[in-house]
């Protein structure tokens, strides 16, 4: 493994752990010419996954490699600031991502990773919810998160 701060190809780890439930491996490296330490994760990754993303007023869709990391990194953003331990993210967006790869498809829609994290976020915070909902709903004015947060309360009651 490369060093990230010199760019040197000799590094030794000197820890290694599962993380993420058993669905990775967390990995402490050092360096052996600046010194300098990191983590990396190792993942299992069961088949590559395009999502397709709708194409925006009519035109065509478009299609990216699936991205662990711009998904954690959407998730975290709705989370932020709510008290919920990066291990409670780790572990949705490990599921989320294990049932994109373990579903067949070679090619997913982006509604369908939408749906998947909103259903994670309802059972883990529901400010996280309404945040990541209002995004991924286009929410426009106020109206919109008062109607989606009142059918969320609704739901909490029954």
């Amino acid at each position: 493994m490369r060093c990230p701060f010199c760019a040197h190809e000799d590094t030794q780890v000197k820890d290694s752990r599962p993380a993420e439930d058993g669905t990775a491996i967390r990995r402490r490296r050092q360096c052996a010419q600046c010194g300098a330490r990191f983590t990396t994760f190792e993942r299992v990754q069961l088949r590559d996954v395009t999502i397709v993303k709708a194409g925006t007023d009519g035109g065509p869709q478009r299609r990216e490699p699936f991205d662990r990391a711009k998904l954690e990194r959407s998730v975290a953003l709705a989370c932020r600031k709510r008290g919920i331990e990066q291990e409670q993210i780790d572990q949705l967006v490990s599921g989320i991502q294990r049932q994109v790869e373990t579903a067949g498809d070679a090619e997913v829609p982006s509604s369908k990773i939408g749906e998947l994290v909103m259903d994670g976020l309802r059972q883990i915070d529901s400010v996280a919810y309404i945040r990541f909902a209002s995004v991924y709903r286009d929410f426009s004015e106020a109206r919109d998160f008062e109607e989606f947060a009142s059918t969320v309360q609704e739901a909490a009651k029954e």
